[in-house]
């Protein structure tokens, strides 16, 4: 798989920067004016792009109210069917390329998580610059094909996937000839519990797949985002909105402007912090090291005297004989007179006596 990946104008691979994404998805509202304010909110907290969802209600399920299309599974739409919950949801196709223009004048890559093949023709219209594929999409390979045919960027989540739904969405993309795939580790639950995060899967999913990874997080709060960044997360997806009290179906676990930016901030940071694996020390931490032990004459000592515990010392600074002489000097004379304070050197030692 491709270790660097261009999506837009920004590259996403080992040496870039995570590329932060900020999911609008429902949090619109069905209103075009909050969605461009989305897309602001985005720009102005630091993210690289905004993804949206291209579905319909009818595209994505059917308007069926038998058991299997009611949610009932203790998530936070339980109550109502699929459809209607899709209806509220989905992002009209009319406002989608005024979005993509408006964002990409902003400076943001701009794309889609296509949910049939229909919408994936019309984001090929789109031109747009790569495409998510959703967790519970993972496992809909006529889609995946489709997708990898574009020869575009992918993006896969693997919230709901076991091994071999990853494997066989990498085998598609693989057999259409589409090396350009990045893992996303996600947790598919409403908010996510941190305790079902497993973070630590993001680097095994590089060493297993050989691919970029990076994480599609639900949690509450930037820690989790923060933690994979550490953990050399090349991608970070949170939703947007402008207010949680402002309602929407996904809302709840949304991240709001100010939290946005200051997670984009403690991820910019950590990665400043990651630098590179070095035992060597820098310019400011080598002056630092000048405070480090030595040996000094610990009392005033005459010409003659005997080094001992007691006029010998390991002390700050470190202007003095290195301590692994401590127990070589004890016992030895001093060569001339010396005031408490003052460094050991190999001078003040008398070895003729």
């Amino acid at each position: 798989m491709n270790k660097n990946i261009k999506i837009g104008n920004r590259v996403v691979g080992e040496d870039a920067p995570a590329f932060i994404i900020a999911e609008m998805s429902a949090n619109h509202n069905m209103d075009f004016d909050r969605a461009v304010a989305i897309l602001r909110a985005a720009r102005d907290a630091g993210a690289d792009a905004v993804k949206i969802q291209t579905y319909t209600a009818d595209t994505i399920t059917l308007d069926c109210d038998d058991p299997c299309f009611q949610l009932t599974q203790g998530t936070i739409w339980d109550g109502i069917t699929l459809h209607k919950l899709y209806e509220t949801a989905y992002t009209p196709w009319e406002w989608q390329p005024e979005l993509k223009k408006t964002a990409e004048e902003m400076g943001l890559e701009f794309f889609s998580s296509p949910f049939d093949l229909t919408a994936v023709d019309f984001l090929e219209k789109m031109e747009v610059s790569a495409y998510k594929v959703a967790s519970f999409e993972i496992n809909d390979i006529p889609l995946i094909r489709r997708i990898a045919r574009t020869g575009k960027p992918i993006l896969i989540s693997t919230g709901i996937a076991y091994m071999a739904d990853i494997e066989l969405a990498l085998r598609t993309c693989r057999e259409e000839g589409n090396e350009k795939v990045i893992l996303l580790k996600c947790t598919s639950a409403y908010p996510a519990p941190y305790e079902e995060i497993n973070l630590r899967t993001i680097p095994s999913m590089r060493e297993t797949f050989d691919c970029i990874t990076g994480l599609s997080d639900h949690t509450l709060g930037s820690a989790v985002a923060v933690g994979a960044a550490a953990l050399g997360a090349r991608v970070v997806e949170k939703h947007l909105t402008l207010r949680r009290s402002d309602g929407g179906a996904d809302s709840a676990f949304s991240m709001e402007p100010e939290e946005f930016r200051d997670m984009v901030d403690q991820i910019r940071k950590v990665e400043a912090a990651l630098g590179r694996v070095t035992y060597g020390l820098t310019p400011k931490t080598a002056r630092e090291r000048e405070h480090s032990r030595s040996l000094f004459v610990a009392r005033d000592m005459r010409k003659g005297e005997v080094f001992t515990p007691e006029n010998l010392r390991s002390v700050r600074p470190g202007c003095g004989l290195h301590t692994r002489h401590y127990e070589e000097l004890l016992g030895k004379k001093i060569a001339r007179d010396a005031k408490m304070g003052t460094p050991m050197s190999w001078e003040l030692v008398d070895f003729d006596h």
